[in-house]
């Protein structure tokens, strides 16, 4: 069935789910008043695919070290590695180096306040600059994470969105985003942090739900059809990654050494059929470099 939102509907929505955030939502030091547009920056960054319980306290740590974008610019790709830790996508950090250094050499230290700009920027796509123009600079933007497209999915009737963001999914939710920049930024804040609470991919408690009496897929029954499976957790255990991991974790208790092969690959725990091709890949990522007496940090 067909739930198009009429305009009452939309700012019902607004309402509701602002007063919602406004009473639930939670207290994350990137959302104090005087963080920067950097500070929202590495954020973003650091939470691609990473929880924020893990994000946290390396947030923390980023930022008193490194509170702009010349501060990480001049500091080695072997130091920004050690603070990732255990982050996960390490090549994460090597964009934000990369970016960091465009922004001290060409923007003066600041980030740009346009999308364009924004998307000429090292590691920076469509999400990070829609969401750095809401959360950074309270422009009215069109920002879609995981839980914003599931929650609006499920708002039109359907469980979950479709695999692929499409332009008529992005047209839908331009509807719901209001023109002013400052109720933009609060909307989009307010829905993802509904849909990372409330309204979850497994366990939606429709029950704490402002809204209830609008979805689309409650009021149809919950249907599991006309939408993307639920998507299975990635294992770790034995994938490529677990073993770039353990290489990692490695080479970061080593700063300042050269490891030998055979010593790296004793000190990983991994077999040598594991060992060999994650290694390949980190040092062609730029994650670890091959010296004449070893494998070190770059």
């Amino acid at each position: 069935m067909n739930h198009d939102f009429s305009p009452a509907a939309i700012a019902q929505a607004y309402s509701a789910l602002t007063q919602w955030y406004a009473q639930h939502a939670r207290d994350l030091p990137w959302r104090k008043n005087d963080v920067t547009p950097w500070g929202v920056l590495v954020c973003e960054v650091m939470s691609q695919q990473t929880p924020v319980a893990r994000v946290t306290p390396v947030w923390l740590a980023w930022m008193h070290r490194w509170p702009t974008p010349a501060a990480l610019a001049s500091a080695s790709v072997a130091e920004i590695l050690i603070a990732w830790d255990r982050l996960g996508y390490p090549r994460r950090a090597l964009r934000l180096h990369e970016c960091a250094q465009v922004l001290s050499t060409e923007y003066g230290g600041e980030l740009p306040d346009e999308r364009a700009r924004l998307l000429a920027l090292p590691g920076i796509g469509p999400y990070t600059a829609d969401a750095l123009l809401a959360f950074a600079f309270h422009q009215r933007s069109v920002v879609l994470d995981t839980n914003i497209r599931r929650v609006l999915a499920r708002w039109h009737g359907q469980a979950l969105p479709a695999a692929h963001l499409t332009a008529a999914e992005r047209e839908r939710a331009a509807q719901f985003v209001p023109s002013y920049g400052q109720q933009a930024a609060q909307w989009n804040q307010a829905i993802m942090e509904f849909g990372a609470l409330i309204c979850t991919a497994t366990s939606p408690q429709c029950g704490g739900c402002p809204i209830a009496e609008l979805c689309g897929w409650k009021l149809d029954g919950y249907p599991l059809g006309a939408s993307a499976p639920a998507p299975a957790r990635q294992k770790f255990a034995g994938t490529q990654r677990e073993a770039r991991g353990k290489i990692m974790a490695v080479l970061r208790a080593h700063p300042d050494t050269a490891l030998a092969r055979c010593e790296l690959l004793s000190a990983s725990g991994l077999t040598d059929e594991r060992f060999t091709p994650a290694l390949r890949t980190l040092l062609n990522d730029g994650l670890a470099r091959e010296l004449d007496n070893g494998i070190a940090l770059p």
